[in-house]
C-alpha cells in the first residue's frame, strides 16, 4: 500500500511539473513577440526610438526631401515668384537631412504619424480622424522646408497641418488595432509562465529534467519566433501602397524589425541553451553522488 502511494506520487509530480513546463512554454511563446511589440511599435517611446534610425537611410532621405519639398506647390507659393523660390526649393531638397531642424522634424513626423495609427478614435476623434489605413504624416518635414523657404525669401510660406501618406490599407489598420490591443497583456501571459516554471520547478521530482526540458523548449521557440517573424515580413513586403516613400519607409521598417525581434529571439536561444546545459550539468553531478 505504502509503495502504491509512494508511485501515485512520484507520477502525480512528474505529471504536474510536465504540464507546468508545457503550459509555461506556451505562454512564453504568446508573451515575448507580445511584449517586443508593444515595447517597440504599441508604445509611442519606444516607436520613435525604433524608427529614428529609418530617417537616416540615404534613399529614404532622397525621397522624404523629394515628398516634402513637391508638396510646396502652387496653392502655397505664387506662381510670379517659382522661379524665385525654385532654386531654394531644389538646395532643400538636396540639404534637408542636413538642416538643423531635420533630427527633430523627423522624430515629430513619428510621433504625429504614431498617433494617427494608434490613437483610439474614441479616446481622441480629433487625431483618428479619417484615419481608416495606416498613415505616415510628413507635414513636420515639410514645414521645416516652408521655413527654409520663408527665411530665404520672406515670403509668408507656411506648411500644411497634415500630409499624410499611406503606407497601408484598412484591413492593415485592423490588423494593427487588434494588435495594440493584445500586446500590452504580454507582460501578464509573461508573469504566467514564470509561475509555471516555478511550479514545475517546485513540483518535479528530477529538476534537472525541468531545467533541460524548459531549455530545449525555448530552444524550439527561437526557431518558431524566427519561422514566423520571417513569416510576417514576407506578407507585409507582398502588399503595395503605391507610393514609393511608403515602400521605402515599410522595407526599412521591416527589415529594422526583423533585426530588433532577432536580437530577442538570440538572446532566447543563447537563454534555453544556458539551461539545457544546466539541467545537464545538474543530472551529472546527482548521478556522481548517487554513485
Amino acid at each position: 500500500m505504502a509503495v502504491t502511494i509512494n508511485l501515485l506520487g512520484i507520477f502525480v509530480r512528474t505529471f504536474v511539473s510536465a504540464v507546468a513546463v508545457l503550459l509555461g512554454l506556451v505562454l512564453a511563446a504568446v508573451a515575448v513577440p507580445a511584449m517586443w511589440v508593444d515595447r517597440n511599435i504599441v508604445q509611442e517611446d519606444g516607436f520613435v526610438a525604433f524608427t529614428a534610425p529609418l530617417g537616416k537611410d540615404p534613399a529614404f532621405q532622397q525621397r522624404l526631401a523629394a515628398a516634402a519639398v513637391g508638396s510646396l506647390g502652387a496653392d502655397r507659393i505664387p506662381e510670379a515668384l517659382s522661379g524665385l523660390v525654385e532654386p531654394i526649393l531644389e538646395s532643400a531638397a538636396q540639404s534637408l537631412t542636413a538642416m538643423p531642424g531635420y533630427p527633430d522634424a523627423w522624430t515629430e513626423t513619428l510621433r504625429k504619424s504614431h498617433r494617427l495609427n494608434f490613437t483610439d478614435p474614441a479616446a481622441d476623434p480629433a487625431a483618428a480622424d479619417g484615419s481608416t489605413s495606416l498613415t505616415l504624416d510628413l507635414a513636420p518635414l515639410v514645414g521645416l522646408v516652408a521655413k527654409q523657404v520663408a527665411d530665404a525669401t520672406t515670403l509668408p510660406v507656411e506648411g500644411p497641418e497634415e500630409l499624410l501618406i499611406t503606407i497601408g490599407q484598412h484591413q492593415h489598420r485592423q490588423a494593427l488595432d487588434r494588435v495594440a490591443a493584445f500586446a500590452p497583456m504580454g507582460y501578464a501571459v509573461a508573469v504566467g509562465a514564470l509561475i509555471a516554471f516555478a511550479l514545475a520547478f517546485v513540483a518535479a521530482r528530477r529538476r534537472w529534467a525541468v531545467l533541460a526540458g524548459i531549455g530545449v523548449g525555448t530552444l524550439v521557440l527561437a526557431g518558431v519566433w524566427t519561422l514566423a517573424a520571417n513569416t510576417v515580413a514576407g506578407a507585409v513586403t507582398a502588399t503595395s501602397s503605391g507610393n514609393e516613400v511608403a515602400e521605402i519607409f515599410k522595407s526599412e521598417f521591416v527589415a529594422a524589425a526583423g533585426a530588433g525581434f532577432g536580437q530577442w529571439v538570440l538572446a532566447a536561444a543563447i537563454g534555453g541553451g544556458v539551461l539545457l546545459a544546466a539541467g545537464l550539468v545538474l543530472r551529472a553531478v546527482g548521478g556522481r553522488r548517487r554513485a
